[in-house]
This record gives structure tokens, C-alpha cells and sequence, in this order.
């Protein structure tokens, strides 16, 4: 049975959900300043606890690893400050810590959906320090492309990372978000350049097919080069391959498709509605967020509960009908059923319950896994 305020609190408390509607546009992202130097004075909001280990050889080769050491160079330490390894989730440390990175071994790529090639950057990274994901945001806007729901939630992020602790040492992957405008003309060199002298990073993880600087000018033997001339690190790793067979339509439509798993598999999976594919994808359920502030345009009856899709803050899977969904209530796992139409999201409790509950309390999120609850944070390959 669904209980009151008390139960969907505790299910916001135990889901990782903290951010508020006003925070999700501000949670990852890195304030640069406003002089023409990209990298210098970030004030970074940084997220979770690490920890360090190291790289204990030269051209490794694990899990397809390549791995380049600087010929020459002091090891930079691979312990943050301590003001940073106990902060909370949501301080901001000043600028004068920085470079925040220092030490640090950094994933290279665009964690939107945070699938298991994702995954497995940071797990490499874990394998030699201490782990960040670092990407860029505002590319659609300055890149003129069309504005899409992200795949996952801004405020979900740090529940996912979470789980991914167990393959990453026990160690929680950190996000670093910087502004995309600040930094496209930078070439590749510019890029390690700063990477190394102003960030303090130690080393770097990227896919075979990584692309980087200004008009993607730069690729993954040129990431190595740059990396052991500016004293870095360089691991290069082979793409986590997609063994499910899609329509070769999709290749026509992203020239990097060469088969393996991509935030564009997980949106052509989401699209055809086939949740299982997409759960392989992402090596755990996909996790549709409502936000629930606006109640009056909620509607519920004894086990039904209404929602338009413009309170949605990811994207959902195509209009149909989908079994084997769930919601978490006071660390009870409740089953349901999602019913996605042209304007509303439908959820039908399978017992007999009462969504009045959710709609009478001032909520602010609400999470919807898609997919058996058993498979959530399982490695799947």
C-alpha cells in the first residue's frame, strides 16, 4: 500500500534525489570567468568521495588498454585536498583550492546518457587514480542543434555514479562540466596544454574514437602524442561493442556509428520502445523522473496516477504500453505499469493502492524504473 508524506520522502532520501527544480540546470556545470583564458578560476561544483590508486605499468593491456607514461616527470600526487575529499555533496570549494583535478586521471567524452562504454572509461580511470568524468555542456546551443531531452536526469546522475563505485575500486566517479563556448577554438594542443599546467591533471582515459579541439581536429593518436610531450598519462581504450543486431538505417545516420554502444543506440532504443535493448545498453534500468511540483496538473484516482509529459526532466520511451515498471515507496519496490501517450504519462499500480498520496504533499520528483527491478545495477555485456 502506498502510504503519506513520510513514505515518498524517505523514497526521495533513498533514490539519491536531493536537487531541487531551480538546481538541475546548475549541478555539474563549471563557471569560467570572463576573460579569454578558458581553463582559468573555475568555480566547479564537484560531487562525491574518491580515493586513488595508480598505474602500475607501461603500455597496458587490459580490456584493450593502451597505456603511454611520460618518459620524464615528477608523479604528481593523487590525493586531493583534504577540504575536497570531505566535502558535502553540494559545497563549492573556493577558487584559491584549485586545480581541483590535481593528480587526478580524467575520462574524456560526453557522459549524457552514461551508458556501460561510459562506465567502462571510469572504471580504466579508477584502475590509475583517482576517477573524473569530464565533459562539455552548452554544445547544442552554440553548435545550433536542435534541443532534446537529455537521457538521464541532471538530479539522477549522482545515484548512477553511485553504483558504479563496486566496479570502480569503491570509488565514486566525480563529474566535472565545463562550458563548451569557453573552449571550442582551443586546438588540440591548447586543450592537453591546459589539461596539464592549469588543471594539474595526471593522466587521461579516452575511446579509440575520441575526437578533440577545435572542429574535432584532434584523435586519439594525437591525444597520446600530446599527452607524453606535456608529461601526461594517455590511456586509449577499445569501444565497448553493441552485439545486438539494429537496422543499418541507424549508421546512415551518425557517421561514428562503427557498432559500438553509443548515447544514439540508447536513444534509437528508447524511440522503438524496446526497454530490455535499452537496459543492456545502459547496464541498469532507465529511470524516467517526473517533477512534482506542480500538482494541480497531476490527476490520480485509487491506483492511477496522470502526469504531462512537460513535467518529464529526461527522455521517456516511445507512446505505448510497458509492463514490469516500478516506483520505490519506503524502500518498498512497488510494481506498475506505464502507459506513455501523445500528452500524459499514466502509472497503474498492479495492487490495489492509492496514488492520492503523491499528488497531496508538496514532492518535488518522482522516479519511474522501466525494466525487472532485479536488473538494476547489474553489469550487463
Amino acid at each position: 500500500m502506498l502510504g503519506g508524506s513520510r513514505c515518498i520522502s524517505q523514497h526521495l532520501r533513498d533514490s539519491s534525489f536531493h536537487c531541487s527544480a531551480h538546481q538541475f540546470s546548475t549541478i555539474f556545470t563549471a563557471s569560467p570567468p570572463t576573460s579569454n583564458s578558458s581553463f582559468n578560476n573555475f568555480r566547479i561544483r564537484l560531487r562525491n568521495k574518491n580515493s586513488s590508486s595508480s598505474c602500475s605499468s607501461n603500455k597496458v593491456s587490459d580490456f584493450g588498454v593502451y597505456c603511454v607514461r611520460p618518459k620524464s616527470s615528477d608523479t604528481q600526487s593523487s590525493v586531493l585536498s583534504e577540504s575536497l575529499s570531505q566535502s558535502g555533496a553540494d559545497e563549492e570549494p573556493p577558487s584559491e583550492r584549485l586545480p581541483i583535478l590535481a593528480g587526478g586521471i580524467v575520462a574524456l567524452g560526453k557522459f549524457d546518457a552514461l551508458h556501460i562504454g561510459h562506465r567502462e572509461l571510469a572504471i580504466q580511470a579508477a584502475k590509475r587514480g583517482i576517477p573524473f568524468l569530464l565533459s562539455f555542456v552548452g554544445m547544442a546551443e552554440v553548435l545550433g542543434w536542435e534541443p532534446r531531452a537529455p537521457i538521464v536526469a541532471e538530479c539522477d546522475r549522482k545515484r548512477i555514479l553511485s553504483s558504479w563505485a563496486p566496479y570502480c575500486g569503491n570509488v565514486i566517479p566525480r563529474e566535472l562540466q565545463i562550458d563548451f563556448s569557453k573552449v571550442r577554438y582551443l586546438t588540440p594542443r591548447q586543450f592537453v596544454e591546459k589539461l596539464s599546467k592549469e588543471l594539474g591533471v595526471r593522466g587521461v582515459v579516452a575511446g579509440e574514437n575520441y575526437h578533440f579541439g577545435y572542429r574535432a581536429s584532434g584523435d586519439a593518436s594525437d591525444l597520446v602524442k600530446l599527452c607524453e610531450e606535456y608529461g601526461l598519462e594517455a590511456y586509449i581504450i577499445n569501444s565497448v561493442m553493441d552485439t545486438h543486431q539494429i537496422s543499418g538505417a541507424l549508421n546512415s545516420h551518425d557517421g561514428k556509428e562503427r557498432g559500438q554502444v553509443s548515447s544514439t543506440r540508447v536513444r534509437y532504443a528508447l524511440n522503438k520502445g524496446d526497454m530490455k535493448y535499452v537496459s543492456e545498453l545502459l547496464g541498469r534500468n532507465h529511470r524516467l523522473v517526473l517533477m512534482m511540483e506542480d500538482q494541480e496538473r497531476f490527476t490520480s484516482e485509487r491506483n492511477r496516477l496522470t502526469a504531462p509529459k512537460s513535467c518529464l526532466l529526461n527522455l521517456a520511451p516511445k507512446e505505448g504500453l510497458y509492463e514490469n515498471c516500478s516506483v520505490l515507496i519506503d524502500k518498498n519496490v512497488i510494481p506498475c505499469r506505464v502507459i506513455v501517450d501523445t500528452t500524459d504519462i499514466h502509472l497503474e499500480c498492479c495492487e490495489v493502492a492509492n496514488f492520492s498520496c503523491v499528488t497531496s504533499q508538496e514532492l518535488k520528483i518522482l522516479g519511474i524504473d522501466f525494466g525487472s527491478p532485479e536488473l538494476d545495477g547489474v553489469q550487463i555485456l
